[in-house]
């Protein structure tokens, strides 16, 4: 894909040849990714820089470069310790008590409103993103106003894999083009999801979102791009415009 980071920030936009934005209030079901659509990834990393005994800001700059290469996050951390075994890792700091955490201060501030205007809407809201089963625990212990919330860990298959979104479609109730996934990272929340007949509306959130919001394949495939949840409810409620 060609890599456009500059220009004005993405609006609310059909793609060419897409449904035009006052379509949203057709979706029954909308599915958000989680990490950098619903919460900050802030924490996540911090704790891998104490982990590993390096700054913050290292990490995050690492984080940075992985990500305009077009490469796994968790690559930031095999630059900083080649042999690392991030899964190992993982379950040492779980066993060490510096896991991980979730609390209403990782959530973006617009998650509450936006998911709940949905819901007052009569939309049906999930949450499934690619966390591991733990996260999933601590994101349902936060009591998200979502009618249910599940990670790749708790289903054992991960994004961009077609199984991944087969099982995001049994928990939407809805058919696919009635069912519109959302997040910020193409690779795993555009390109699939339009596959498997959704629709997709593309957030410009967080280094993925902003990296790739400009990006023509992004442009091209998403139905819609919105720079915040609050945005892509307020054009869901846009039902009497579109002469309903």
């Amino acid at each position: 894909m060609g890599l456009d980071p500059g220009g004005p920030p993405g609006r609310a936009a059909p793609s060419a040849g897409g449904v035009g934005p006052t379509l949203l209030w057709m979706m029954q079901t909308f599915v958000f990714d989680v990490g950098e659509t619903l919460t900050k990834d802030d924490r996540y990393w911090a704790g891998w820089a104490d982990w590993l005994g390096v700054p913050r800001h290292t990490v995050s700059a690492l984080v940075g470069v992985v990500v305009s290469q077009g490469r796994d996050n968790a690559d930031a951390l095999r630059l900083l310790s080649p042999d690392i075994d991030v899964d190992s890792a993982y379950h040492a700091r779980e066993r060490a008590g510096r896991g991980e955490y979730l609390d209403e201060s990782d959530l973006y501030p617009d998650v509450r409103p936006a998911l709940g205007r949905l819901r007052a809407l009569g939309k049906r809201v999930i949450v499934a993103g690619n966390q591991t089963a733990r996260a999933g625990e601590l994101l349902r212990d936060l009591d998200l106003p979502a009618d249910a919330v599940v990670t790749s860990g708790d289903w054992g298959v991960a994004k961009p894999d077609p199984a991944f979104f087969e099982r995001v479609l049994e928990l939407a109730k809805a058919p696919a083009e009635r069912t519109v996934y959302i997040g910020d990272h193409p690779v795993n929340d555009v390109f699939p999801p339009k596959a498997a007949g959704m629709r997709v509306a593309h957030l410009r959130r967080g280094p993925w979102g902003h990296l790739w919001a400009d990006d023509p394949d992004v442009v091209a495939a998403a139905d819609w791009r919105v720079a915040s949840l609050i945005e892509l409810t307020e054009l869901t409620e846009l039902r009497d415009a579109a002469g309903e």
